[in-house]
This record gives C-alpha cells, structure tokens and sequence, in this order.
C-alpha cells in the first residue's frame, strides 16, 4: 500500500497513519512501515505491543537517537498521548534497532545494532549495544537481545549465532 498526496483540490489524501490502520484491519502476520515521520508512529507502537512481528524505518543519527524519535512521534498523534505511555511502550514493543549511514563513498553500511531489553526510567528506553563499529568493523559489543523465546519460535538459537560473531 502506498501513501497519496491530496489533490489540487485537497480531496483524495491517504496518509500512512490510514494505512497502518488500514493494514492491521487485513489481518497480518507481520507489518513493515517503509518510514515512520509523524503520528502513524502510535499505531505502529500499539500493533507491535499486540504481538503482531514488524519493523519500520526512521531516520536518525543513531540506535539511541531512533529510539528517542520512537519515543517522540507518537506524541504527535493527539494531546491524549503522553510520554507515560509511550516511552513504556516503545521499550516493551521494540527488541532491536539496526542503525545504517551512508558513507562518504555512497555506501550504506551497518553502523551498529542495539537491543531494548524492555526497561524503561525516568521516560529514558535501556539499550544495550550488540555491535558496533570499531576500526571500520563490525563488532561484537556485550548486550544480549530481549525475547529469545520469540527467537526460539522462529527457528533461530541467539546464543549460537552470537557466538558465531564473535560474542
């Protein structure tokens, strides 16, 4: 599904936010949102705390700081949604974050990949680095990824593919 500007005559918008909704409705097994910017952000945070597997993408400067913005843009769906919701809510609903930047040669690379464990203080998410980029290589840091059940139930054992890097 694709997002539509209105018209020269303001008619016929379909906004992301409506297609979030719009998608949950079908009855998916998993939602991938091309890019969150604004309040569908929300929508996207309540289905992913159901259960329901997904990812999106977001623009920002690194694992932490997408967290924060996954913190922030909900906000903007109405003055009912407070930070005391959300920021619990992004920690419960998010497992990892992969951070990618574009290089001076044009290059997109992995820049560092986080995991929430799903504690949240003082409206601040804990994220826990499982690589990072050292020497212009990815590396395995110490954090260990949430929900390895989830993991397990897809056929994938995280201590073994972690060992496998390094970890």
């Amino acid at each position: 599904m694709q997002c539509r500007q209105p018209s020269l005559e303001g008619t016929g918008e379909i906004p992301l936010r409506r297609l979030v909704k719009e998608a949950l409705r079908m009855r998916p097994s998993r939602i991938i949102v091309g890019e969150v910017r604004q309040a569908e952000s929300l929508d996207l945070l309540i289905a992913l705390n159901s259960g329901l597997p997904g990812m999106c993408t977001i623009h920002a400067n690194s694992a932490r700081e997408a967290v924060t913005k996954m913190c922030t843009l909900p906000l903007l769906a109405g003055e009912n949604v407070s930070a005391r919701f959300v920021v619990p809510t992004v920690a419960a609903s998010i497992d990892l974050v992969v951070h990618a930047a574009l290089e001076r040669d044009g290059r997109r690379t992995v820049r560092e990949i986080a995991a929430v464990p799903g504690r949240a203080e003082e409206d601040v998410v804990e994220i826990a680095d499982l690589f990072v980029r050292r020497g212009g290589e990815l590396v395995r840091a110490d954090g260990f990824p949430p929900h390895v059940d989830r993991y397990e139930r897809a056929g994938y054992d995280v201590a073994a593919l972690l060992a496998r890097s390094g970890g």
